[in-house]
């Protein structure tokens, strides 16, 4: 069955103010001395103080006004619910960015219903842009409606990428790059996985992948840059994942996915 407008609405609104507020949070209460609160899959791989302050404001925020729905976060927060509703949240995409300073960074919050992705939020405080999506009704950039570029021809594409922080999955990484530069106009490497899906939703860059994304990095993002035209998967026939995800308009995508798979992008 189809999520009632009202319940999309009323998701759509709960995520814009939690990403709105948990950025303006992460914008303007950074301090000056900011460290690493932690690590997580590799030494490189931090967790600051507001990471943590975020999640707890955007779980709080959704606790207080649908206390019946799940919530997954990237900082550790996994509840379950009873509604069918599921809250997939990063609270800082682009963590290594926002430590140092970089603008390419963001809140990502999603609402899942029944498993699938149905709202989806992006908001880039250092750009002042707020990304959304609605399923089945397009994506939009601060109010207006975005949609990504043509496929261009294989050679002339742009496309955008991320690394793994596990040390041996870099490797492998580098070593697909060494294959596809060549055959692109050129490669992108953002350091947010969010902001690269919205980034191409906008027809910024051509095309998308990474391998290694968990479900916070992409579900908010993966939707947005659907409800812009592209298509989105995995290895052929498949939804994205943590082995690959791929995203880009019609006539590419295939192109694309059909290349990564036929060199084992998703695999070491």
């Amino acid at each position: 069955m189809s999520p009632s407008p009202a319940l999309l609405a009323e998701l759509l609104e709960l995520a814009k103010e939690a990403a709105i507020r948990a950025g303006a949070l992460l914008r303007d209460g950074r301090p000056a001395d900011l460290g690493v609160a932690a690590t997580k899959s590799s030494p490189v791989d931090v967790v600051t103080e507001m990471d943590l302050a975020s999640e707890k404001l955007i779980l709080e925020l959704i606790g207080e006004r649908r206390p019946t729905d799940g919530y997954l976060g990237e900082e550790g927060a996994d509840r379950p619910g009873t509604s069918g509703v599921r809250w997939v949240v990063d609270p800082l995409d682009g963590t290594v960015n926002y430590l140092y300073g970089l603008p390419n960074w963001a809140v990502s919050v999603a609402a899942e219903l029944d498993g699938r992705a149905v709202v989806g939020v992006v908001y880039v405080p250092a750009r002042g842009e707020l990304f959304h999506a609605v399923l089945g009704g397009g994506a939009f950039l601060d109010g207006r409606s975005v949609s990504c570029r043509p496929a261009p021809p294989w050679g002339q594409a742009l496309v955008s990428t991320g690394f793994n922080y596990v040390q041996s999955v870099r490797v492998r990484q580098a070593e697909v790059l060494l294959h596809l530069m060549p055959e692109f106009r050129d490669i992108r490497r953002g350091g947010a996985a969010a902001v690269d899906l919205c980034d191409l939703a906008a027809g910024r860059v051509d095309g998308y992948f990474e391998r290694g994304l968990a479900p916070w990095d992409r579900a908010a993002g993966v939707l947005i840059a659907r409800e812009a035209g592209a298509l989105a998967g995995g290895r052929p026939g498949q939804e994205p994942g943590g082995d690959l995800t791929v995203a880009a308009p019609p006539g590419l995508f295939e192109q694309l996915q059909g290349r990564l798979d036929e060199i084992g992008a998703w695999r070491d």
